[in-house]
């Protein structure tokens, strides 16, 4: 089974505040020209997305730099939808976190810089959440110089608490980006 853990792209996709507007406007229609395409224009970090460490460190990888292997691998879901504020580290379970992609399941909540540097210190390979921002920039800067992906703006994460997956979840190879749409999936176990 294969779960979609993106969020639909449209001009009505909600906006981290000041982003630019997405705009999805029709170039060529088949009656006219024979085939069919839109003009897009929105931000690198519109949707679902990933944050490449060159987002928040200055000099840090950008997004065609990073290593493939960094979009794919085994998954975990973190359910931390019962606390209120920002995710403490004493939500977080102890261990299980290494070379895994951890995604934050928070109903909109963000990490705070204790549990961001506890995960990075648990060698993730990469993060997720269901939040629009994984936390303020002090969580982005130290996941990111840690050259952690950070994917924003998943969905559907309470299909895959307690199985057994693989994430994959591909960035544009956009030269000198910051970061990219992706369409994330989970391939589920069964």
């Amino acid at each position: 089974m294969i779960v979609d853990l993106s969020v639909p792209l449209s001009e009505e996709t909600p906006l981290y505040p000041d982003d630019p507007p997405v705009s999805i406007k029709p170039w060529a229609f088949i009656d006219r020209d024979g085939y069919y395409m839109n003009v897009l224009k929105f931000g690198e970090h519109t949707g679902t997305h990933v944050d490449a460490p060159a987002h928040f460190i200055p000099g840090g990888k950008t997004v065609d730099e990073m290593p493939l292997e960094s979009f794919i691998g085994e998954g975990i879901v973190l359910d931390l939808r019962e606390g209120e504020g920002l995710v403490s580290l004493e939500e977080l379970p102890e261990g299980g976190f290494m070379g895994r992609i951890v995604l934050l399941l928070t109903g909109g909540r963000e990490l705070s810089p204790e549990a961001a540097l506890f995960i990075a210190a648990e060698g993730v390979k990469a993060v997720g959440t269901d939040a629009m921002s994984i936390g303020d920039d002090a969580v982005h800067r130290i996941l990111l110089s840690e050259e952690i992906p950070i994917f924003e703006n998943l969905t559907n994460l309470d299909v895959l608490l307690g199985r057994e997956f693989t994430f994959i979840a591909f960035p544009l190879r956009i030269e000198g980006g910051s970061g990219s749409p992706v369409r994330a999936v989970a391939v589920v176990r069964e």
